[in-house]
């Protein structure tokens, strides 16, 4: 099940708002050119952000996700380039066999999966929809660099005037720290209204020994480990392939 952040229709309304502009996303359409990549998987897609900026380059890209308000955000915007998207409700376990040149998995999605058996499930479904030689590029955020504490120090509420909803504030708290778990909270309030709206996150951070590991038991072969160009020493990002 999603976290509410995705899976409530007013709260997946406001994300891209919160979420900014994404410049980062800006680092896989170069992956995709790179690895000259026509097919392109993007697991866990959201709102679509990555999906419409890699088929405005005229590539053929499959979001799936399985928040469906989230799924209805990137539908509507359809004068961005969605129209080039074939949206998939449901997890990589729902997507079929499609011999997809790159898989990619951005935003930290990768962090989700909370435990093994669900992140080899992703990772097995993942491998069954490329072609031979592609790739599964992905990120996750560094265990040392404790994004946690940084978390639970900003304190300070964002305040944004989102177009059609009106004034929206979000809190951010880390409700929990058992490592390798962390767990925190959004609360937004609608000054339209005065309700106010709560999404739970649990994440888990894992080594890159961790990760190696379990691509190689799940049919992956480790090629490259990058930095994130906008984010350097603070995650990882993982290039695997299918022999």
């Amino acid at each position: 099940m999603s976290d509410a952040i995705f899976s409530n229709p007013r709260l997946a309304a406001v994300y891209d708002a919160f979420d900014g502009d994404r410049d980062d996303l800006d680092a896989y359409v170069a992956i995709a050119d790179e690895l000259s990549a026509n097919l392109v998987l993007d697991v866990g897609c959201g709102t679509g952000s990555l999906a419409i900026r890699l088929a405005a380059t005229g590539r053929r890209v499959v979001g799936v996700d399985p928040a469906e308000a989230s799924l209805d955000v990137a539908r509507a915007k359809a004068e961005d380039g969605s129209a080039g998207v074939t949206w998939i409700h449901g997890d990589a376990t729902a997507v079929p066999a499609l011999g997809v040149d790159l898989a990619v998995m951005t935003g930290n999605v990768a962090q989700v999966f909370t435990t093994d058996e669900d992140w080899t499930q992703t990772l097995l479904a993942i491998a069954r929809t490329l072609r031979p030689g592609g790739h599964f590029v992905f990120e996750t955020r560094r265990p040392e660099r404790r994004a946690w504490l940084e978390w639970a120090a900003d304190t300070d509420p964002v305040v944004l005037d989102v177009p059609g909803i009106g004034e929206v504030t979000r809190h951010l708290e880390v409700t929990n720290v058992a490592l390798p778990l962390v767990s925190f909270r959004y609360a937004y309030r609608f000054a339209s209204d005065g309700t106010t709206l709560t999404s739970d996150s649990t994440l888990r951070f894992r080594s890159r020994d961790e990760m190696e590991g379990s691509l190689a038991k799940n049919g992956l072969r480790l090629v490259e480990v990058r930095e994130a160009p906008d984010r350097p020493g603070r995650e990882f990002v993982l290039f695997a392939e299918l022999p």
